[in-house]
């Protein structure tokens, strides 16, 4: 039940350290063009080398490799495995391709792929089994050690683990048990003989590695098949070799790493902004993103649901929800239908956050997950992510490490000067050690483009400072040689630590970062170009764009081959080909080519096989005592980051165009009311930088000017009249300049003069009024009286009630119950957005009961003493919410307020 860890190894790039990480791309080449000097000319270049069939990027089922060379250890401990980081920009890739060339299909087979072989499918992991999950007690405990030789750790079935709130929503969401996500780790050419579901032969197949604590690096573990039915291995298979038990039983076991499923997300999101139809041709693999989206949830929990700021105590819901993107999550189950289990992650590391998926998920209509608190969860996590970054921005502009709920991965005690966030204790290397994890700098590219794409999107002021401090700090440690090449930070050295979060960004003056050594790492130099042409796009930053294309140019000028784009790296690391591996004494066992495992094995000597790889006697006689090996890798994700820079860069600035295709809109967002009484023109400010507006489309129909909308110079009217012929919902009018860059605004339309329908009337009456009458306040206050009017008693755990307001901000919200005559922990409290705004609603708080509520018998009544704010204590205006009841301070029947039987409205009106 214990989670992977996808680590960076150390390699040396042109004598400087460097860490290495994962990569992706597609089958047939599609895309052509003549070499006339242009970005995208660049772009279709290096994308038919990726899918020229000789180079060998993709494996004969068309699963794009980590890398091309197979002599590799780094994260993946062969280099034609497959990461879930690898499938991610695999679409990136395809989306910024078919943008180019107007057909969808490669980016509609990658999703096919991705969907066929990475995501564990309903014989990889059994119904029979996982709908025997129990969600009141999800896993049984076990704790982390803090070497491999701490391990097996012992199963204790005595420790606190808390209930799965989200598993019976996702349950009758989709109809099944069955889990959604990305394994992080395939065994593409079955390499080590696992074969899938243990068949020994079959291709790809489920492996996992990481598994003994932070200090196990990737040359420290033992590769084990995630279908583990005791056909290799020792007795027990592998199990016996991470958890202690009395009796094993035969199991699967996938992990996901959640950065990965969210730039999926991210890459899916992009390619429907790119398609000219608005995702008309990809709106199969948008359902797809969304339900991945809807299930990556289940990496916003801790490991064993316990109460985040109190992780000696059991959660009962969301009081184990932490919102944030942590390093996984995992699931399994008995290979005999028995039983199943799944995990959160208590360890965040800020590398993994992405604020643009987030965003996605919880505001945009077609990727809002279908679940009922799917897209609220992600409204949620979009605000406390951007609140970590705030909190781990360095002095200088860096982003430090991140938070964990368990310390040490056993919930200790954490000591009383450490600093946290939300109760969750600091971290300056979470997950890892070996190196530590937040050394490689490529994390700072990869997290804060997400950052800088998401502010490009929004506008968003809250990351705007964080943005231009961290802009500022990579432009000074980025260095252009006379020569033409580059060098970019390698590793980095953190001093001190962040203040305690207390809802606003401090300075963190005593929070330092220092670069250690540099490097020539192509893949995030490609990364970072991405993050500064979304900065100088959406700020007007010339000297950002400037950088970009010089990482770009020198690139393609210095280190490009037949093959891609490389750059030689220096490997010290090789020597670890003779690193002991732990084996517990007395364990033997073998791997399936009959490599012996035992308390003499090194990572060679169970990976024999790596003796018979061509380029094997370059690291045989650094072994021996001769210079290290260099190498130059192909990595997938590498040739995508600076793939998708050199795309990004013709459609936002190709040279021949200079700065006409920087043109934006102000605002991106807007609602339409089509009450009659309230309706509106909706005015949007054009910067033009040159260009001009050719027209607006709504995805199907071109708008007409002069009747939908009119132009007065810089600022166009969308006219009511055409607004108020639109439908309910989502309405995406898409803005086309000359230069053919294309913005989007996002109209929210609804409709408040609908008329309510009369109250439903049941067998159970709801009284209320508000405690807090003030109409400013920072609390509200609703006291509720639930009367059973009917003859039948009514099971508490079965009924909702919802309280329907408007949030005034997208802060995140607490809830407590003061007091109820049921016990105040019998009742739960959730907070909802609304799928379509109402007058006076744009949220509704949600309280449920737990089964300790017992029922309510005819004629009985409870009461529920309720109050929520906001965590940074800022004001609503109760004036306007729908169910705020200002008539007094006793109960009386309140239809406003609308209570549920399950789903079936027994009580109110919703407004």
């Amino acid at each position: 039940m214990r989670r992977s860890i996808i680590k960076k190894a150390s390699v040396v790039v042109a004598g400087a350290v460097l860490v290495s990480m994962m990569s992706a791309i597609t089958p047939a080449v599609r895309v052509s063009a003549a070499d006339d000097g242009t970005y995208k000319a660049k772009f279709m270049e290096l994308y038919n080398k990726i899918h020229d069939a000789k180079n060998g990027y993709f494996s004969p089922q068309g699963i794009p490799y980590h890398s091309i060379e197979t002599l590799m250890c780094e994260a993946p401990d062969y280099g034609h495995e497959t990461t879930s980081e690898t499938f991610s920009y695999y679409l990136w890739l395809e989306a910024m391709a078919d943008s180019f060339t107007g057909d969808w299909s490669s980016f509609n087979t990658a999703w096919d792929t991705l969907e066929k072989y990475i995501i564990p499918n309903d014989q990889d992991q059994l119904e029979t089994s996982m709908s025997r999950y129990n969600a009141a007690k999800p896993a049984t405990y076990a704790p982390e050690g803090d070497l491999p030789s701490d391990y097996p750790s012992p199963l204790d079935s005595s420790a606190p683990v808390g209930t799965d709130p989200i598993h019976n929503e996702l349950q009758s969401t989709y109809g099944t048990s069955l889990m959604y996500g990305m394994h992080w780790l395939l065994d593409t050419d079955n390499w080590y003989g696992y074969g899938r579901r243990g068949d020994g032969k079959s291709t790809p197949s489920y492996i996992n590695t990481y598994q003994r604590g932070p200090e196990e690096s990737c040359w420290e573990t033992i590769t084990q098949p995630c279908w583990d039915d005791f056909s290799f291995g020792g007795k027990n298979g592998y199990l016996d070799l991470f958890t202690g038990d009395s009796s094993y039983a035969k199991q699967f076991k996938y992990t996901i790493a959640s950065d990965a499923d969210a730039r999926a997300i991210q890459a899916t999101y992009d390619a429907m902004l790119w398609s000219d139809d608005n995702g008309a041709s990809i709106a199969n693999n948008i359902g797809r993103a969304s339900k991945l989206g809807d299930y990556l949830r289940y990496s916003m929990f801790d490991k064993y649901f316990r109460k985040i700021g109190k992780p000696s105590e059991a959660g009962t819901g969301y009081d184990a929800c932490h919102y944030l993107l942590s390093w996984y999550y995992a699931w399994g189950g008995a290979l005999d239908g028995g039983w199943s289990w799944k995990i959160g992650c208590s360890h965040v590391h800020f590398g993994y956050q992405n604020p643009l998926a987030a965003w996605v998920l919880s505001n945009t209509s077609e990727f809002k997950p279908k679940s009922p608190n799917g897209a609220n969860d992600w409204k949620t996590s979009l605000q406390r992510q951007i609140e970590l970054y705030q909190w781990l921005q360095s002095a200088e502009g860096a982003i430090a490490g991140g938070c964990s709920n368990s310390n040490a991965g056993r919930y200790l005690a954490w000591p009383s000067d450490t600093k946290t966030f939300y109760g969750m204790g600091y971290q300056e290397h979470p997950v890892y050690h070996d190196p530590g994890s937040n050394r490689w700098f490529g994390f700072q590219a990869w997290s804060m483009q997400r950052v800088a794409e998401y502010y490009y999107t929004t506008k968003d002021p809250q990351v705007k400072d964080l943005l231009d401090k961290w802009i500022s700090w990579v432009k000074s440690v980025i260095i252009f040689n006379d020569d033409g090449t580059f060098l970019i930070p390698s590793n980095l050295i953190w001093e001190g630590e962040p203040e305690t979060w207390t809802g606003t960004p401090k300075e963190n003056k005593n929070l330092h970062v220092s670069v250690e050594s540099y490097g020539t790492d192509v893949g995030i130099a490609g990364s970072l170009a991405n993050a500064l042409i979304y900065y100088a796009v959406a700020t007007g930053d010339t000297e950002s764009k400037n950088i970009a294309q010089q990482l770009i140019d020198r690139i393609f000028a210095n280190y490009s081959d037949e093959k891609g784009v490389s750059a030689p790296e220096v490997r010290e690391d090789y020597t670890r080909f003779n690193q002991p591996i732990y084996v517990p004494a007395g364990w033997t066992g073998t791997m399936p080519n009959g490599d012996p495992i035992n308390s003499n094995s090194t990572f060679l000597s169970i990976r024999s096989k790596y003796l018979d790889e061509p380029d094997w006697a370059k690291v045989q006689n650094y072994l021996d005592g001769g210079e290290a090996p260099v190498f130059n890798y192909h990595r997938f994700w590498a040739q995508t980051e600076v793939a998708v820079a050199t795309g990004l860069f013709a459609k936002f600035f190709e040279e021949d165009q200079g700065d006409t295709q920087n043109s934006n809109i102000t605002p991106t967002t807007a609602t339409f009311d089509k009450n009659v009484d309230n309706q509106a023109d909706i005015n949007v400010t054009m910067t033009l930088n040159g260009n001009t507006l050719v027209g607006i489309t709504d995805g199907t129909n071109e708008l007409v000017e002069g009747r939908d909308y009119t132009v007065n110079g810089n600022t166009v009217v969308i006219s009511k009249d055409y607004l108020a012929q639109q439908d309910e919902g989502t309405l995406r009018l898409q803005f086309i300049f000359s230069a053919g860059a294309r913005r989007t605004l996002t109209v929210t339309i609804i409709d408040s003069s609908t008329e309510n329908p009369p109250p439903v009337t049941g067998n159970l009456e709801v009284q209320m009024f508000n405690s807090n009458t003030q109409t400013t306040t920072n609390g509200i206050m609703p006291h509720f009286r639930l009367v059973n009017t009917g003859t039948e008693p009514i099971n508490l755990s079965d009924v909702k009630l919802h309280y329907y307001y408007t949030a005034d901000g997208s802060q995140q919200q607490n809830f407590w119950c003061d007091w109820s005559n049921v016990g105040s922990n019998n009742v739960i409290g959730t907070f909802k957005t609304l799928s379509t705004p109402k007058t006076g609603a744009d949220t509704c708080l949600e309280i449920t009961f737990s089964s300790g509520a017992g029922t309510l018998a005819p004629g009985q009544s409870i009461e529920v003493q309720a109050r929520f704010s906001k965590t940074d204590w800022s004001n609503y205006n109760q004036a306007d919410d729908y169910s705020f009841n200002s008539s007094g301070s006793s109960y009386a029947s309140w239809t406003k307020v609308t209570a549920y039987l399950g789903d079936e409205l027994i009580w109110g009106v919703e407004p």
